[in-house]
């Protein structure tokens, strides 16, 4: 698209649509996790070949949740190399992929069912940086916000209502 292109303007991207695309893009759309939003995290690892459809699969055959409900689902790469995180934000999905330029994500979390964990915001931020949870020394919660957390096993949430009180996912304009 050249300056000063009609279908630019058109878009509402003014007199310069490549750089105001760009910024748009870059500088003020994202996906914010609050503390506010339920996060699970796949224990095992995930074949990145599948798309938005098999991940929403996994979350109901093998997670036992509903990717429908606004929960951040969390995932690895076999090669431990990539994250992918699965949000429905009311009108669609949102996938979004991270791949290490170099070494890999080599703490990931567990769970006693060894299915699935659950992971507060600030622990999914020091996951996406490579970084170990447990070792970030981040101050105890002294109240959860917002909506109530699910048990920590998802066998043992309801099926049905909206048990967990989830939030979901905001994209800032």
């Amino acid at each position: 698209m050249r300056v000063g292109d009609d279908a630019g303007k058109l878009a509402g991207l003014g007199a310069y649509p490549a750089r105001t695309a760009v910024c748009g893009l870059l500088g003020r759309a994202m996906i914010a996790i609050t503390p506010h939003m339920r996060v699970l995290v796949a224990v095992e690892s995930v074949d990145f070949r599948v798309g938005i459809d098999g991940l929403a699969q996994r979350c109901r055959a093998v997670l036992r949740e509903e990717p429908f409900q606004g929960t951040v689902f969390l995932f690895r790469s076999r090669s431990h190399t990539a994250i992918k995180l699965l949000i429905y934000d009311g009108q669609g999905f949102w996938l979004c992929h991270k791949r290490l330029s170099r070494g890999r994500f080599r703490y990931w979390p567990q769970a006693a069912d060894g299915v699935v964990s659950e992971a507060l915001a600030h622990e999914v931020q020091v996951l996406l940086s490579a970084g170990d949870p447990t070792q970030s020394h981040a101050p105890p919660l002294w109240r959860p916000v917002g909506a109530k957390r699910g048990p920590r096993s998802p066998a043992a949430v309801p099926r049905g209502g909206d048990e967990a009180g989830l939030g979901v996912g905001a994209c800032v304009p």
